[in-house]
């Protein structure tokens, strides 16, 4: 009897403790931008770009956007003892990190990159879609002035 109270309460502390130390959402972004800024410095080395002012701003721009898509797109799950990050791709949800007693486990690179390439794309795509959007009310607004012109012509024959 003393055995299985002695096992509850071992248990319930391990729960207790693992549910006070989930990382919260910047952990788990902060353990996502080291990963991505690997990444980028281990291509970067591949591709035999230096460590110079160029290769440093092409970087920076590069950990900048993924920030900035970590931000908007990066939803966090949590299951009171651990959590997980996702974004989504293609109606698709993509799980990019877990955390768990403090520590963010990132998985692989590469789907990461893929993940927020996939971000940067579709961002690309919505503002592409949002300029055609403006074109195209910019030319039903001339059509509009058009038509008005030629039924005020109209109206004076």
């Amino acid at each position: 009897m003393m055995k299985k109270i002695l096992i509850g309460i071992l248990v319930l502390a391990a729960l207790i403790l693992m549910a006070s130390t989930v990382p919260d959402k910047k952990a788990h972004k902060d353990a996502m931008m080291k990963a991505v800024k690997e990444y980028v410095d281990e291509e970067a080395a591949k591709r035999g770009f230096g460590d110079n002012v160029l290769s440093n701003l092409g970087k920076g721009i590069v950990n900048k956007t993924v920030e900035v898509a970590l931000n908007s797109k990066l939803h966090v799950n949590n299951y009171l003892i651990f959590n997980t990050t996702h974004v989504k791709l293609d109606g698709k949800k993509k799980t990019l990190s877990l955390g768990l007693l403090g520590h963010v486990f990132t998985f692989d690179k590469k789907m990461l990159r893929d993940a927020l390439e996939a971000s940067a794309q579709e961002k690309q795509e919505l503002r592409e879609e949002h300029q055609v959007a403006k074109q195209a009310a910019r030319e039903a607004r001339k059509l509009k002035r058009k038509l008005r012109r030629e039924q005020r012509r109209n109206r004076r024959r």
